[in-house]
């Protein structure tokens, strides 16, 4: 019973938002586009002409936001293990993308084109057991920081959501070591009580690919 009354509390804050109200309003996919509208207001994320991989893209909100941005002199690449409704001026793949079969069709779809910016905006499924849910959150945040490491071009950008909690401390830390600048960031778009923050790397140290 509690449960399900929890669960009704949700719809109601949900279908209430003004955030999700604004996205149906807009033809955005989801609430989450605000937050990467901020962070691209506030960081100039997202430039004409560039290539860009969306890790996590279902449903395609932030794919939406990237590929208006890029325009058609840029390529942007999406990313999901589910599927996707296609969003004009992205390239979508369906797959993990830690396999060599879907790294091969992005390799395919970049053309030789260096990657300038990685973003993630994944979460695993929650399954309410709070150690559990931020080991599991962490672990694609380190996921998609070893991606943008092996794929991004010296000097590239990368912003992936994460939850502050266990692990966390140590993510910034390993940030620091792959980027010349890092950053947090909670956009007004994230809901207060959540721990959900994005970190921003920009200026990748090294050697990219």
């Amino acid at each position: 019973m509690k449960r399900s009354r929890t669960s009704k509390a949700w719809m109601r804050e949900h279908v209430n938002d003004p955030y999700v109200l604004l996205a149906n309003k807009e033809g955005y996919r989801s609430r989450a586009v605000y937050k990467l509208i901020e962070l691209d207001e506030r960081d100039h994320l997202l430039k004409g002409g560039m290539t860009v991989v969306d890790l996590g893209a279902a449903p395609g909100g932030w794919t939406q936001v990237a590929a208006k941005k890029i325009g058609p002199s840029g390529v942007l690449v999406a990313f999901d293990i589910l599927p996707m409704e296609p969003v004009h001026g992205a390239h979508f793949i369906q797959g993990d993308f830690r396999e060599d079969a879907a790294l091969a069709k992005l390799n395919e779809a970049l053309h030789g084109r260096p990657v300038d910016l990685v973003i993630s905006d994944m979460a695993p499924n929650i399954s309410g057991v709070g150690v559990a849910d931020q080991a599991r959150s962490m672990h694609l945040a380190e996921l998609a920081l070893e991606f943008s490491g092996q794929h991004l071009k010296p000097g590239g950008g990368f912003l992936v959501k994460v939850f502050q909690g266990e692990g966390f401390d140590d993510f910034v830390r390993e940030m620091r070591v792959h980027f010349e600048q890092v950053f947090v960031r909670k956009p007004k778009a994230s809901r207060g009580r959540s721990t959900e923050v994005y970190m921003l790397g920009k200026g990748l140290r090294g050697q990219g690919k």
